[in-house]
């Protein structure tokens, strides 16, 4: 009995250290049916595949919700309407300004999630337009305010003045729905 005590409370401390990881600052509720989009479609096209990553942007065309993205290794964009009654209904938060970037690490083969402004500048000024722009083909995302430059695997600083890492989301994908949530 003690021993599952033991382990019931080991799972429960681990499971609150991974929660404590996932920024709530801003909210992000994000979801996009890859069936209604197949491939060539960027956010289909970053599934499964190391490295590969997506900034998302969205915003309202002529009463559809539409979705702008920009790959990380070319700099492609695509916009993508979302025209179906049932995304219509989604009620889309993309973090602080609009923006979430989300794509499959390279070092843990898992897809990650961050907001799209710098987490740094957010803290220590009052606006919420500090967006970060794809550096080194992609492998890096940098703040123009700032200097610092981060890790898009794994959202540390690599360069520029200490600070915290790369305001991170849940991410999931089912085999159906991508997903980026807080």
């Amino acid at each position: 009995m003690k021993r599952l005590l033991f382990f019931c409370l080991c799972a429960l401390f681990i499971g609150c250290q991974v929660e404590e990881t996932i920024s709530h600052s801003y909210r992000c509720y994000f979801i996009f049916d890859t069936s209604l989009h197949p491939l060539p479609c960027q956010l289909t096209g970053i599934l499964g595949n190391p490295g590969h990553f997506c900034k998302i942007e969205s915003d309202m065309y002529g009463g559809v919700r539409r979705l702008k993205t920009t790959r990380n290794y070319d700099g492609s964009k695509e916009e993508i309407l979302l025209r179906t009654e049932k995304e219509s209904q989604i009620s889309y938060a993309l973090g602080a300004n609009n923006c979430i970037i989300i794509g499959t690490s390279s070092y843990e083969n898992r897809l990650v999630a961050y907001d799209g402004q710098c987490p740094n500048c957010l803290k220590e000024y009052s606006d919420t337009n500090y967006p970060l722009t794809w550096m080194k083909n992609g492998l890096q995302l940098g703040c123009a305010k700032c200097g610092r430059i981060y890790d898009v695997n794994n959202g540390v600083i690599t360069s520029g003045k200490e600070g915290v890492q790369l305001a991170a989301y849940m991410a999931a994908f089912d085999g159906l729905l991508l997903r980026a949530w807080n």
